[in-house]
């Protein structure tokens, strides 16, 4: 027996869009999304679109309305119920953009909840360009089929994360003189996970982490990890044993 094909296809475009998604709502894209439809695409009138708007679930439109650099999509029945994402944040230390960006994209695909730049003593790159990540996990998340985008957060200091982390939000971060295994590590529940720069956190900033009573410290195994690869490696764990992978 032939299996009868998922309806819409997956092959639909996805597209995030910033307006409330609705039974009948008419949702005008930006010029953007316009011409990434009209244009590249080539897509007229009539033909179906997938939408997500981060709060609603995801939605089956279909064009109403071409003009020049403009499109107008009439949203007809939601096709998915929204995501229930764990409640992760994933704390990093900014690295390079190339692989900042890359940790951005990957970290929205494994399905993080909140991304904060913390800048530390060893900080190779203290601004951040939040409008371009933001940018960047809208389209991991359309890429991925999630109905939610990572918020994105300002840079903060280390030293105003530790001082406003919550007393009930396990705060796992990857020691490089060691810690419990991260397969042992992880629960279920609310948590950040603080990944350092490259060099890895100070003495003094690791005493300050480890005096925090919900900190745990953990170790990603026998070798050396570059900053982007251990955030992931520690994401990847964290879903598959504490996560939505289950």
């Amino acid at each position: 027996m032939i299996a009868t094909p998922a309806w819409p296809p997956r092959s639909l475009p996805r597209l995030f869009v910033r307006t409330a998604l609705g039974d009948g709502a008419a949702i005008e894209l930006d010029p953007g999304q316009a011409n990434y439809l009209g244009s590249v695409l080539r897509l007229g009138i009539g033909a179906e679109v997938l939408l997500f708007d981060g709060q609603s679930g995801e939605w089956l439109a279909r064009i109403a309305e071409v003009g020049k650099k403009r499109m107008t999509l009439a949203v007809e029945r939601r096709t998915r119920a929204l995501d229930t994402d764990p409640d992760l944040t994933l704390a990093f230390a900014p690295v390079k953009r190339a692989q900042t960006d890359w940790l951005v994209e990957k970290a929205t695909e494994l399905g993080v909840a909140r991304l904060q730049p913390v800048i530390t003593a060893r900080t190779i790159v203290e601004r951040v360009k939040r409008e371009r990540l933001e940018a960047i996990a809208m389209e991991a998340a359309e890429q991925c089929h999630r109905t939610t985008v990572p918020a994105i957060a300002e840079p903060l200091s280390l030293a105003r994360l530790l001082a406003d982390h919550a007393p009930d939000r396990t705060l796992y971060f990857a020691d490089e003189t060691g810690g419990e295994p991260a397969a042992a590590a992880f629960r279920p529940g609310p948590a950040t996970i603080l990944i350092g720069p490259e060099g890895g956190f100070t003495g003094d900033e690791r005493t300050a982490i480890r005096a925090l009573p919900n900190a745990r410290p953990i170790g990603l195994g026998p070798r050396i990890l570059r900053a982007e690869t251990a955030a992931l490696a520690a994401l990847t764990c964290y879903m598959a044993l504490a996560g939505d992978w289950r």
